[in-house]
């Protein structure tokens, strides 16, 4: 699957490209050493919006959380994106992604939730999109998002 249109499949999604402006955090969103690029937590942030906030199975139906996980994916690929300068053809394969899930106690569905995640990026990136994966609950999360997701990214 060429990567040449990814911004045309990624518009076709529903979702808008990213546009987020760098935190005042004391780490960076993303970092490359050698051929491998890591991305911080992403959240469910629009613009200047967040998404989404509250828990899963309380404030957040299943299907939002999903939802969520999914606009997390897009900001990973936005960090990818600007530390490939905008080149996604650069994506060897996405190695492996972490969802966290703020869930309330006995919410177990934390695999769907992170197929939002895991679906974007293979609809994006194809095959290079395809990864391992842990899902996993958390008693809570920054700004109280209901998913948080981060990556590790093959890449040349």
């Amino acid at each position: 699957m060429a990567l040449t249109s990814f911004r045309d499949r990624f518009e076709q999604t529903g979702l808008t490209w990213p546009d987020i402006a760098p935190a005042n955090f004391p780490f960076a969103p993303a970092v490359r050493i050698g051929n491998i690029v890591y991305i911080s937590g992403q959240i469910p942030e629009a613009g200047d919006d967040i998404a989404y906030a509250g828990k899963v199975g309380e404030t957040i139906s299943l299907d939002e959380a999903k939802q969520a996980a999914a606009i997390c994916a897009a900001n990973i690929l936005f960090w990818l994106s600007r530390e490939l300068d905008g080149d996604l053809s650069r994506v060897v394969q996405v190695a492996k992604i972490t969802v966290y899930v703020n869930a309330v106690a006995g919410f177990s569905d934390y695999s769907t939730v992170g197929n939002g995640a895991s679906e974007l990026l293979l609809e994006i990136l194809g095959d290079k999109g395809r990864h391992a994966r842990a899902a996993v609950g958390m008693a809570g999360l920054p700004l109280n998002v209901p998913v948080e997701v981060d990556a590790i990214i093959h890449v040349r």
